[in-house]
């Protein structure tokens, strides 16, 4: 097994490296979901965030990747609630619809059919499932803002259990 040593910052990493280590960090499968968040000030969005890892059992928490140049960090470092809609694999009108991204005045919603969850934060209603959780902390990773969410509540779609979850593989660790 060949390897590759790095001292944590990717600008350091010789090409060579590179060629080693993106490849099986692609590899690494996490979850696909829609997060919807609100700014306090009546504008609601939603992102399709494919970063998202539980990080505790007790309690329950996850963690949630943002790459600093979406306009949403500044929405999530000024709530306390987050939704985490889980994506079915067969589910491509979801990924369709939120892949594009929303300006912070648009509709993310226009056409879905959404329910409210307990902190009154958009619910995807044909999603398998979400989890609702207040922002406990975020810390900067390199290229990405990393939030941890404290679960506290969740429900259940028509679909839940029907299908199985969307899970995100890449080719290469160095790009969507």
């Amino acid at each position: 097994m060949s390897n590759s040593e790095s001292n944590g910052n990717n600008s350091a990493l010789s090409e060579d490296a590179k060629q080693i280590i993106g490849p099986v960090l692609g590899q690494t499968p996490s979850g696909v979901f829609i997060l919807t968040v609100a700014d306090g000030d009546g504008r609601e969005t939603g992102m399709l965030a494919s970063w998202v890892q539980q990080a505790s059992f007790d309690p329950p928490m996850v963690s949630v990747a943002v790459n600093r140049k979406r306009y949403v960090n500044d929405w999530l470092q000024s709530t306390s609630s987050a939704v985490l809609n889980l994506i079915g694999e067969q589910q491509f009108e979801f990924l369709k619809h939120f892949g594009k991204g929303f300006e912070p005045d648009e509709s993310a919603f226009e056409g879905l059919n959404t329910a409210r969850s307990n902190a009154n934060l958009p619910v995807l209603a044909d999603a398998p499932g979400y989890l609702e959780g207040t922002i406990v902390s975020m810390t900067e990773a390199g290229d990405h803002f990393i939030y941890i969410v404290s679960i506290t509540s969740a429900g259940t779609g028509e679909k839940f259990g029907d299908i199985k979850p969307m899970v995100h593989i890449r080719k290469n660790g160095f790009g969507y």
